[in-house]
């Protein structure tokens, strides 16, 4: 019975710290997913990796719209998105490796710079930004959550950007802690 025990909390274990491990961005950081936003800096020197989260905060102003080439996001093409969202506080999961092509829906904003080409590495959780990219998703499914809120759309920008985005000092806190709560119940059911 033991065995059995410590081969289910080692599964449990590492489905926690996968999960933990995950990094949440908040895409354009304190500014958000926002006109005024330098994405190219935002972007920059950041890794993109399975199991990551883009968390998108806006106002009713803007919208997400996924593309499904590098072709309509040079040219800013949204008339055949894989998907739009508009919810303004907008969570997409990186579920495979590939590229993910993200812009605004609002006529202009695109061409103004208000887009992301996100490069999703093999592997779990991050910190840079090609394949083919995933589809978005329904919000229980996986590769997007958009939650519904009914709280104002401006009150989605309130966070500061370490509010979300772990450090790897704290993913390393965490997962000690993981082991350490699942291994003493393992250690006393030994003896």
């Amino acid at each position: 019975m033991g065995l059995k025990n410590t081969i289910f909390m080692v599964l449990v274990a590492s489905l926690i710290t996968k999960e933990v491990l995950a990094t949440k961005h908040v895409v354009g950081g304190s500014q958000g997913w926002d006109a005024s936003t330098d994405f190219n800096s935002w972007i920059s020197g950041k890794t993109f990796k399975v199991g990551d989260q883009l968390v998108f905060k806006y106002s009713s102003l803007h919208s997400v719209v996924e593309l499904g080439n590098e072709s309509d996001y040079k040219n800013c093409d949204i008339s055949t998105p894989l998907n739009s969202l508009s919810s303004g506080k907008d969570v997409v999961k990186l579920d495979k490796p590939s590229t993910r092509y993200l812009t605004c829906g609002t006529l202009g904003h695109c061409g103004q710079g208000m887009k992301v080409k996100i490069t999703i590495a093999k592997g779990n959780a991050s910190s840079s930004p090609s394949s083919s990219p995933s589809p978005l998703a329904s919000p229980l499914a996986s590769p997007l959550a958009s939650p519904s809120s009914s709280s104002s759309s401006s009150s989605s920008t309130a966070s500061s950007p370490g509010s979300v985005d772990a450090s790897p000092a704290s993913h390393s806190f965490v997962s000690l802690m993981t082991i350490v709560t699942l291994f003493v119940p393992m250690m006393f059911s030994l003896f």
